[in-house]
């Protein structure tokens, strides 16, 4: 018996790379899949079925159960669709994995609104895009399945990479909307979690080698594969404990990031006034200062 047999998940961005991986394991693994692919360039540009085909023929050669579809998850209509083929293919659906991405790296003093755009609609507005349908259908079956929602995020959104302030900020927003939506869905038993993966990709190997070395980059041997395996365990009926996490995932070492929660606070029982903000903001919150601090 595999560990996901009887369930079947939807991977966008599954003809190539982290998203390949994941697709086939599922299937080893005995999930029913659809493999989304556009079939674009790493900077979002053309359209080919031809990767995602080739995973769907490799699971199906393998003895395993998978569709393929090339639709364009930036476009809420054909996310949609995207959703319930998988549905109509194979009778529900128990797992959303939001992997699907492109680059257009620049500096901010030389990024243009339509590189900024380009990278936002697929990694944020796609990620919306997929999870909406498919929690309009989780919970209207409620009840019926464990349900999981895995998105991606990044380093470079959780640290900020200096090059990418598009996607730094598509990926640091991908994280507020899983959490928004563990907290959300987890009413009608869906899980709602992300991944921050560190694997050679197209994406990753399209960053110039001094960029590269900048941001600390190094992911020589890094198999997007190994990415597969803990988004199978979460994506299984046994994870049900985890929700609203960032699950770090590069080569054979796993990370759980420490949500946001308050570093340091001061209080007034006056209300602020410049001289009193000048005075505890840096009294409070300079790094050479440790500790709490508050006003009586």
């Amino acid at each position: 018996m595999g560990r996901l047999d009887g369930r079947v998940a939807v991977v966008t961005g599954s003809g190539r790379g982290i998203g390949a991986g994941i697709a086939k394991l599922f299937a080893a693994e005995g999930a029913k899949v659809v493999v989304n692919d556009l079939g674009a360039s790493v900077d979002g540009t053309g359209a080919d079925v031809g990767p995602a085909q080739q995973v769907v023929e490799e699971i199906t050669a393998n003895g395993g159960e998978a569709i393929v579809n090339g639709g364009d998850v930036s476009d809420y209509d054909s996310a949609g669709e995207l959703v319930h083929s998988a549905i109509d293919a194979f009778g529900k659906l128990d797992i959303l994995v939001n992997v699907a991405g492109i680059l257009r790296d620049r500096m901010l003093v030389n990024m243009t609104p339509d590189e900024w755009n380009a990278v936002l609609n697929v990694h944020l507005t796609g990620t919306f895009n997929t999870s909406k349908h498919a929690a309009v259908y989780w919970r209207e079956h409620r009840g019926e399945g464990q349900y999981r929602l895995i998105n991606f995020t990044s380093a470079a959104g959780l640290f900020g990479s200096p090059g990418q302030p598009n996607y730094a900020a598509a990926k640091l927003g991908i994280v507020g909307f899983t959490l928004s939506c563990a907290n959300a869905l987890n009413r009608y038993g869906v899980t709602s979690n992300a991944i921050a993966p560190g694997a050679a990709t197209r994406m990753t190997m399209s960053i110039p080698p001094e960029r590269a070395a900048e941001m600390g980059v190094d992911l020589r041997g890094m198999e997007p594969e190994a990415v597969a395996y803990p988004v199978a365990y979460i994506a299984s009926e046994e994870s049900s404990w985890l929700n609203g996490r960032v699950v770090g995932a590069q080569g054979g070492k796993l990370t759980l990031y420490e949500n946001y929660h308050p570093e340091q606070a001061v209080s007034s029982v006056e209300p602020w006034t410049i001289e009193t903000i000048f005075e505890q903001m840096p009294k409070t919150f300079h790094p050479d200062r440790q500790g709490l601090a508050g006003m009586g």
